[in-house]
């Protein structure tokens, strides 16, 4: 009974489910974005047929675990997510999509799933990311974020983009935000995946998404990474693009219908 309880109050923590579906074929997890909570990704739920339950992962230091220290390193963040979902990961097929900073957890659970457990999500789906093996992922490991000013690190946000205006207003929200982007890249800068020359570590589908109008992203080095189907699709906006309601339901109908020619 207390380990149940360990492991429910570890899932409410880590889990947000608004729209549970007990009779899914599959579970779609959602990665969100560096600073991001799971308001956005956790509706999504509502969007797909009962078949697909659609979960978002919370993260430390932010909505009900506010109080809870910010993760300090990516195995930390790997670890807690992997001990909470692994009894649900083996119910069921699952898929995993991150957005950005979510895409590389995403890829890191993946990868510790796969070479601890032998499991491995049916489909990965990236946005905004580029291949962690790749040179162009080097210039992220080196922003100087421990040094950076309060001023730097939001004008960074204000450039991503996807944070309404009224918000950076408040000065609380605005000081909490600055402080999460940090923390979240800080993590990010702790991840370090070197691509074995023999090695595919994974066998699923991928599909990597882009905003037409945000920075390129080095997302050919990602057919590295599996041995399964790879494809790409830029989507029109910047690096927030999947914000935009008729980008979502492209995500929505897209995600659909590989999930459908899976077979599951």
């Amino acid at each position: 009974c207390l380990v149940f309880l360990c492991f429910f109050s570890g899932m409410e923590k880590l889990i947000v489910c608004p729209y549970k579906r007990p009779n899914a074929l599959c579970r779609l997890f959602c990665f969100p974005w560096a600073g991001g909570g799971t308001s956005q990704l956790a509706q999504w739920g509502k969007l797909f047929s009962s078949s697909v339950e659609v979960s978002c992962v919370r993260l430390p230091g932010r909505e009900s675990r506010l109080k809870e220290p910010f993760a300090k390193d990516m195995t930390t963040v790997v670890n807690e997510i992997t001990s909470v979902l692994l009894k649900e990961l083996q119910e069921i097929p699952f898929a995993f999509f991150g957005h950005s900073f979510g895409s590389y957890i995403s890829f890191a659970v993946a990868l510790h799933l796969k070479e601890k457990y032998g499991l491995e999500p049916f489909h990965l789906f990236l946005s905004g990311a580029h291949a962690p093996h790749s040179e162009a992922f080097l210039p992220l490991k080196t922003m100087p974020i421990s040094d950076a000013k309060d001023e730097e690190v939001l004008k960074y946000i204000e450039v991503l983009g996807g944070t309404p205006a009224e918000l950076l207003q408040n000065e609380d929200i605005k000081k909490h935000l600055t402080l999460t982007v940090r923390e979240d890249i800080r993590v990010l800068q702790t991840f370090s995946f070197e691509k074995a020359e023999t090695n595919i570590p994974f066998s699923c589908d991928i599909t990597c998404f882009n905003g037409s109008e945000d920075k390129s992203r080095d997302l050919e080095a990602w057919h590295d990474l599996t041995s399964g189907d790879i494809s790409f699709y830029e989507l029109p906006g910047g690096h927030f693009y999947l914000l935009e309601p008729s980008n979502e339901t492209f995500l929505i109908k897209h995600i659909t219908k590989c999930i459908e020619n899976a077979g599951l």
